[in-house]
């Protein structure tokens, strides 16, 4: 637990903000890990994936979808923030991968962006799709193209990109490792639609955030795991859909 300071917060899209903190760093490891945020008044923490990392701030992404969410968009700049930081296992960088793909949908573009960062600095020419329902809903297509990966965008309705879903943007293009982090059906989708083996971060309700509660805990086949602690990210052989 360590108290953050909140720094700047801009509006993405017409739910989508993002909010920098500033405090230690040190706990976060790797890329797909999160944070689990206090607000005042409520009793369970918000958990957000990590988005951007400096050597003393944060970056958090995150769509206002219930009362938590909206209070984390309206705090004034200036703001002291309760959070425990690092929790979750992240992705595995370390894989010899020469063309990965990173595939987001919707929220769970943000933590791909650090990814995508620290697997460039590995050397690596990570390919990126990120998928939105409209025109409306894209946000950072130009921050990814900024950090020398080939991005594609696609839209539900056409109105953006390429039209339809994720996995319509797939065909064609050659990559060896898979990263994903999306809606699960999106993820099941990329799941079976892909060429090769790789990362699936999972989304699921979450109590203590640690691994206390046993709140979060999946089927694999390999028993059965907390998506908190020992996810959010699952590698292909031991998912069951």
């Amino acid at each position: 637990m360590a108290i953050y300071r909140l720094t700047e917060t801009k509006q993405l899209t017409y739910n989508v903000f993002r909010s920098v903190f500033k405090g230690d760093t040190d706990a976060i490891k790797a890329p797909g890990q999160f944070m689990d945020i206090q607000l005042d008044g409520l009793f369970l923490r918000r958990p957000i994936s990590v988005c951007d990392v400096s050597d003393d701030s944060i970056t958090l992404i995150y769509k206002t979808v219930g009362k938590g969410t909206d209070m984390l968009s309206r705090l004034p700049e200036g703001s002291d923030v309760d959070m425990l930081s690092g929790l979750g296992n992240g992705f595995d960088i370390n894989k010899g991968l020469k063309r990965p793909l990173l595939i987001g949908g919707g929220v769970g573009v943000p933590p791909l962006y650090y990814l995508a960062k620290k697997l460039r600095e590995k050397g690596y020419g990570p390919l990126v799709i990120l998928g939105f329902n409209s025109a409306a809903d894209v946000f950072y297509e130009e921050e990814f193209k900024k950090t020398g990966c080939i991005t594609y965008v696609t839209s539900c309705d056409g109105s953006y990109g390429i039209k339809g879903f994720v996995t319509d943007a797939m065909n064609g293009i050659s990559y060896d490792y898979i990263y994903a982090c999306g809606p699960e059906q999106m993820l099941k989708a990329v799941y079976y639609r892909a060429i090769c083996d790789g990362q699936y971060s999972f989304e699921e309700r979450m109590g203590c955030g640690f691994g206390a509660c046993m709140g979060c805990t999946c089927k694999t086949k390999y028993g059965y795991k907390r998506i908190c602690k020992d996810g959010p990210v699952l590698e292909t052989k031991e998912i069951i859909w």
